[in-house]
């Protein structure tokens, strides 16, 4: 069963099936231009009210304002007629006169003041004052003008002589007797010469009179003016008396009257606090107020009236256009949606029609965005995986900070690249723990940067390079950064990408050092192309280009032209040479054979080759000196080779002698004697020739020679001192020659050196214990010598200096034989070591290598 309201409700809908739109439209414009007329009525009553009191106020401050004007005004005018009277000449003479008295005579007292001092204040703004006083320098009264019957008042003479003599005693001062206040006016009264006589008091009350007179006229609208006790909030004295009570209270006319006080300006002297306040009376300002608002009033029922009517004019064409509407939705639903087209009644509210047929409509629309929303969902899900999964398989970091610059989420990349553990990280300062402290102000421009082209963008907004670092570590590296922001709801993201571009910045620095490494290089560089003709050449190739004779982008010498030839058809480095008299360079070719060209590296090797020169020359020539010195040592040996020889030629000589005299010589037995004579003498000549070869000064020249032969040599150069030392040395040579390329000369040199330090360590052993012995070996590639003894050996603190030049454990040595024998055979490509046991002698190895 159906309720009420729904019963209700149908029923109301299909009535209005059946209204015409214009219908409802003007009903509908009536209700709203009625209820829009009731909101306004009261919000513009309200505004209109509140603009008025505003402007109320304010004209209200402004009258208060000019009503203390002109009262202070007032009070000026008097301060200046004061002036002016103080300095008249009958002023002056009245006192005079009276000065000329007794200073005993009591003071004169006038109820009627003269016709001139009455004129002083014969003026429509002002009242003529109570009382006027001339006295002396000594503030005594000598002469008193009063308008009113009232004796002076005792306060005020008491009072006087502290007026007169403060600093600025020509000020107005509001003062008050009993509830009276007064204006007190004083002034000098002095001579034409300038001396000073006394001086002038006026005392002006300050009451209705003085109120309306300072007001100069009659308001219209009653409001009044009033001096008021500050403390009591009494009112003092009043321009319109009859409106506002003396001695009544402020709080009892605030009904009546809109009050506005004022503080008076504060006056020397005085002796309580005042305000100045303006009474108007409320009647008024109702009145005005009431008229405004109706004026408002019907403005606002015209406007209300005139709604209505376009209002109305616009729901009809409305109506005719929805007819046009309807038509085309209804197509429109046919094609797209396929709905059945309503059967619309001319004449019915197109409006409900229209409602039945959205709904419909609606319907179908729901459905359809429902399986959109269906779909959508689907395809954001597999969008969502998708990109998780390519984060996770990312190689490069992907952090995702929130406007603070906390970590809110990272990939496996960021863990590897930033060490960055991602719970440990989660809520921690990107910047602080993870960009090098002096790129902190480069990060935030970016981050600043990236917001300044809209959010919502794959594109980054912000890109850069700066140094990052991994987390717990003082090192950094290079990175490529790029800043994606974006905003889900109030708040912003930003996805930063970093990448890490170490290998690249090394790459690069190597790349521009290779691209300067030609131009940078102190050595001639040039390229030169297949047909000789040179390419490129760095700055360092002039002093090489011009002793050739051509330049950048003509041909090389023939020479040159033909080597770079070969070197790119053998597709080879070639070395070699180019002396040219004042330089000397050493060259070498590199071809580039797929690209067809040869690049010559030069080297100016001139100083080399001098110092290699002035080298061996002083080698050469310290190896003569030691020479000479060894032989200096071996002399004694070598006369003893000679005089050998020498004697059996003398012997062999007289035996031929003594034969041929005695005539029993037989020429067989004389041929055998000369030939030992020739043999001795050869011999001796052989010994000449070797210490002459050994002694002279001769260029080094190598040539293949027989080590075994070598070693004999040096052995005959020291048999005397064997057999002095009761030795023999002895060979154990190895069975076939071992050819070695060596200088002989400097060779044996070594060798004697050798042998002779192990004779010298053996005369220190005990005769018949000394064994000198020396061996000869082919290992692979190397020839090698030993020579041993069985001497006291060699301290092992003195092993390390045994080739230091000067180093030396001979009392009479100079420290030169190891360290020139050490030189010689590094010449040669050799080696020479020693071993050595405590007590138990030494062995020094010679290695030479073979020859080819």
């Amino acid at each position: 069963m159906k309720s009420p309201y729904l019963t209700l409700k149908l029923f109301v809908f299909k009535v209005l099936r059946r209204v015409p739109l214009p219908l409802i439209g003007m009903f509908i414009g009536l209700i709203a231009g009625l209820a829009v007329w009731g909101v306004l009525d009261q919000i513009q009553s309200q505004a209109v009210k509140k603009i008025f009191d505003q402007e109320l106020q304010a004209r209200l401050d402004l009258r208060s304002r000019e009503s203390l004007l002109r009262f202070n005004q007032s009070l000026s005018t008097y301060a200046v007629i004061t002036q002016l009277l103080a300095h008249h000449h009958f002023v002056v003479d009245e006192m005079m006169a009276r000065l000329s008295l007794d200073g005993s005579q009591p003071t004169l007292v006038i109820d009627a003041p003269p016709r001139w001092l009455a004129n002083f204040f014969a003026h429509p703004m002002l009242i003529a004052p109570d009382y006027v006083l001339f006295t002396d320098l000594h503030t005594q009264v000598r002469i008193l003008y009063q308008t009113v019957e009232a004796p002076l008042p005792e306060a005020l003479d008491h009072e006087l002589d502290d007026w007169l003599h403060q600093d600025n005693a020509e000020q107005p001062l509001l003062i008050r007797f009993k509830d009276q206040p007064y204006l007190v006016i004083t002034d000098q009264i002095e001579r034409l010469s300038g001396d000073q006589i006394g001086y002038l008091v006026v005392v002006v009350p300050i009451n209705t009179a003085f109120l309306a007179a300072a007001e100069g006229m009659i308001s219209a609208d009653h409001s009044a003016v009033a001096l008021i006790d500050s403390d009591e909030q009494r009112i003092l004295a009043t321009n319109e008396p009859d409106s506002v009570l003396l001695d009544s209270r402020v709080e009892r006319w605030r009904d009546q009257f809109l009050i506005t006080s004022q503080a008076l300006p504060a006056y020397q002297g005085a002796n309580w606090n005042l305000l100045f306040t303006t009474f108007v009376p409320q009647r008024g300002v109702d009145k005005i107020s009431r008229h405004v608002v109706h004026f408002e009033r019907r403005q606002r029922v015209v406007a209300a009236v005139v709604f209505i009517l376009v209002f109305n004019v616009v729901i009809y064409l409305v109506s005719v256009r929805l007819n046009k509407v309807l038509a085309r939705m209804t197509l429109f639903a046919q094609r797209a949606l396929g709905i059945e087209q309503p059967g619309f009644r001319r004449g019915g509210n197109q409006l409900l029609l229209l409602e039945e047929w959205i709904q419909q409509f609606t319907q179908l629309v729901l459905r359809a965005r429902e399986e959109m929303k269906r779909r959508h969902e689907s395809e954001m899900r597999a969008t969502e995986a998708l990109k998780a999964a390519i984060m996770e398989a990312a190689l490069d970091a992907i952090v995702t900070l929130d406007r603070a610059g906390r970590i809110i989420d990272s990939n496996p990349a960021a863990e590897r690249i930033l060490g960055l553990k991602r719970r440990e990280a989660l809520g921690s300062n990107f910047t602080a723990q993870f960009i090098d402290p002096a790129h902190h102000q480069m990060f935030q421009q970016l981050l600043a940067a990236s917001n300044k082209h809209g959010l919502g963008s794959l594109q980054p907004h912000a890109r850069g390079e700066l140094n990052a670092r991994r987390r717990a570590e003082e090192v950094c590296f290079p990175v490529e950064l790029s800043i994606v922001p974006m905003r889900l709801g109030d708040s912003c993201l930003y996805t930063l990408y970093l990448h890490d571009i170490t290998k690249r910045k090394h790459a690069e620095r190597e790349i521009k050092g290779l691209a300067r490494f030609a131009s940078e290089s102190p050595h001639p560089i040039l390229r030169v192309a297949a047909d000789g003709v040179m390419t490129y050449a760095n700055a360092a190739s002039t002093p090489l280009i011009n002793a050739w004779g051509t330049t950048l982008g003509a041909r090389l010498p023939a020479q040159w032209c033909q080597e770079a030839t070969q070197a790119l058809a053998a597709g080879k480095p070639v070395e070699c040479e180019d002396d040219l008299g004042s330089w000397i360079y050493a060259l070498l070719l590199v071809p580039i054979a797929e690209l067809g060209y040869v690049n010559i590296y030069a080297r100016d090797i001139t100083a080399v080759r001098r110092a290699e020169q002035a080298s061996r020359q002083h080698q050469a020539e310290l190896v003569h000196v030691c020479r000479l010195s060894t032989m200096g040592e071996v002399a004694t040996g070598m006369a003893h080779e000679i005089n050998q020889p020498l004697a059996a030629i003398v012997n062999y000589a007289n035996g031929c002698i003594r034969r041929l005299h005695n005539g029993g010589a037989e020429p067989q037995a004389l041929v055998n004697a000369m030939g030992q004579i020739a043999a001795q003498a050869q011999r001796a000549g052989e010994i000449i020739r070797r210490l002459r070869a050994l002694v002279g000064k001769q260029p080094p020249v190598r040539t293949h020679t027989d080590l075994n032969h070598l070693v004999r040599e040096v052995c005959s150069f020291v048999e005397f001192e064997s057999e002095r030392l009761g030795l023999q040395i002895a060979l154990a040579l190895y069975d076939v020659p071992i050819v070695v390329n060596v200088d002989l000369v400097q060779i044996e040199q070594v060798l004697l050196n050798l042998v002779r330090n192990a004779l010298d360590a053996l005369s220190e052993c005990p005769a018949g214990t000394r064994q000198l012995r020396i061996e000869t070996r082919r290992l692979e590639s190397v020839a090698e010598v030993r020579i041993c003894d069985n001497g006291a050996g060699i301290a092992p603190e003195r092993m390390p200096h045994l080739f230091d030049p000067f180093f030396t454990t001979k009392e009479t040595g100079m420290g030169m034989g190891l360290p020139i024998s050490q030189t010689i055979l590094n010449n040669h490509e050799g080696e020479i070591w020693a071993e050595s046991v405590g007590g138990a002698g030494a062995t020094f190895f010679v290695q030479l290598p073979l020859a080819r």
